[in-house]
């Protein structure tokens, strides 16, 4: 882990990032607490829109 590249230069920026730092990322299930996890769960059924569109011709 030692020779790591920091994600953060000295001067606070941050760098790209490259497919070997994909690599090492892990999925957020494996590191999410379960509490978090349940916060961000699947959204439920969303309403029916309740607009109609209607169309009129101006003289």
């Amino acid at each position: 882990m030692a020779s790591r590249k920091p994600l953060i230069s000295a001067d606070g920026e941050v760098r790209e990032l490259t497919a070997e730092d994909m690599t090492k990322f892990k999925p957020a299930a494996e590191v999410l607490p379960a509490s978090l996890r349940k916060k961000l769960g699947v959204r439920g059924p969303q309403k029916t829109p309740t607009k109609e569109r209607i169309t009129i011709r101006l003289s």
